[in-house]
């Protein structure tokens, strides 16, 4: 009878208005995060104050998450997808009114970051509990690479999008123009995506037979469950690495722009990633779900990351080892950020149904939680490392993300595959 149930077609649109809404608040993340040296100059007169910075503006995200993960986790093992997505649709809705009307004040822009940092925890914990609830097994993986697909088209759209719409060229009259219409433009798709969502997001398809519905525990047994399990601890410490290091690389784009010599913010070294990863999450997911294999693809993506983040992280070095150009130096940054992009971020999706069918029947939203929690926690540390005194330790913090890299590979090595089979 399980076996028989066709899920129905309406799950892809389910995707798609969760994907849009995935969207919308990666956008939200990272809005100045391109054009951080603009902003500073736009904001100027208003940073008196030591920790109210552009950088704050990412870090934020990334505290919030710190301190709602695991209650975002509860709400939605407790009452749903539904009323726990919706709650951060709304929260969507208001922190991205508060930065468009307020763009001129730094402060009034850090109020409605708040507020969509809120939101975020419960769009992220989401993504695999919504797979389970509309996706049959063997198009979880893809279902989960799709959202991470529009989340990284986000990222992207911020990488591009926003210096082009707001003026980064260095001595111009026009310098620093622009950031008020934009987070105006960048209201209108983000209030769409979380109305859609309050209006048709459904718990479940209603006809699912209570058969084939996954048992799943509450959330405290699940949390107990999951630390009681190598492979799964062997994943977080893959996450806090991993997730870690995008969360860093992402916040901080424009500051590793600057370390190699690169005068304007032309973001491109974040874009060339996302694109990266847009083309990784179009492809490896989809291998996973056909050949139902998890830790198999896991290895080859960090096996791709080791060289990839020691080209980003030794560019200058590389450049002056073969005696090459400034402009050498950036197209090698940028073919390694693309690789980086492909490798971390397809596995993203990947790990994380992994990990929910290795630690099942612990629900879906609660491990999710604990890998973006390790990951929020350990990009915190590298981003404020890396930006003390000026972004004094940057460049070392880029170096030992080579070591870090490699250890995760060793780490994912000593896990199993996950045991499931068609019809599951």
């Amino acid at each position: 009878m399980i076996k028989a149930y066709n899920y129905p077609k309406k799950r892809w649109f389910i995707l798609a208005i969760f994907m849009f809404l995935n969207l919308t608040i990666e956008l939200q993340w990272l809005t100045h995060a391109p054009i951080s040296r603009v902003a500073e100059e736009y904001y100027s007169n208003q940073l008196g104050s030591s920790w109210l910075n552009i950088d704050s503006l990412s870090i934020v995200y990334m505290l919030v998450f710190l301190l709602l993960s695991l209650p975002a986790s509860y709400v939605i093992d407790t009452y749903g997808i539904k009323k726990g997505i919706g709650l951060a649709a709304i929260f969507t809705i208001i922190g991205s009114i508060i930065k468009a009307f307020g763009a001129s004040s730094l402060m009034t822009v850090f109020i409605g970051q708040v507020f969509l940092s809120i939101a975020q925890p419960f769009i992220l914990n989401g993504i695999t509990a919504l797979s389970a609830r509309w996706f049959p097994i063997n198009e979880r993986a893809i279902a989960s690479g799709l959202i991470a697909l529009a989340q990284y088209i986000g990222i992207l759209l911020v990488m591009i999008v926003t210096p082009m719409l707001v003026s980064s060229v260095i001595d111009s009259e026009t310098y620093g123009q622009g950031i008020d219409s934009m987070l105006m433009i960048y209201m209108v798709p983000t209030v769409i995506s979380a109305v859609l969502i309050l209006l048709f997001l459904k718990e479940k398809p209603a006809d699912l037979p209570v058969e084939i519905e996954t048992q799943r525990l509450g959330f405290k047994e699940g949390l107990k469950h999951m630390f009681k399990l190598k492979d799964a601890i062997l994943v977080l410490i893959l996450f806090t690495i991993g997730l870690g290091i995008f969360n860093a690389v992402s916040s901080l784009v424009d500051s590793i722009s600057a370390n190699l010599n690169i005068q304007d913010s032309d973001g491109l070294i974040g874009g060339v990633m996302i694109i990266g990863g847009i083309i990784g999450a179009l492809i490896v997911p989809i291998l996973s779900d056909h050949y139902l294999k998890r830790k198999l693809f896991l290895v080859l993506c960090m096996a791709i990351a080791i060289p990839a983040i020691t080209g980003l992280a030794y560019a200058s070095e590389i450049s002056a080892m073969l005696e090459l150009t400034n402009e050498m130096t950036y197209n090698i940054a940028l073919a390694s950020s693309f690789v980086l992009g492909f490798s971390i971020m397809s596995a993203g999706p990947i790990g994380f149904q992994y990990t929910a069918e290795i630690t099942a029947p612990t629900p879906e939203s609660t491990s999710q939680g604990i890998l973006l929690l390790v990951g929020q926690v350990s990009g915190i540390i590298m981003v404020v490392i890396m930006t003390i005194n000026n972004n004094m330790y940057l460049d070392s913090m880029m170096k030992l993300f080579v070591p870090l890299i490699i250890i995760g590979f060793i780490t994912l090595l000593f896990t199993k595959e996950s045991n499931i089979k068609p019809g599951e």
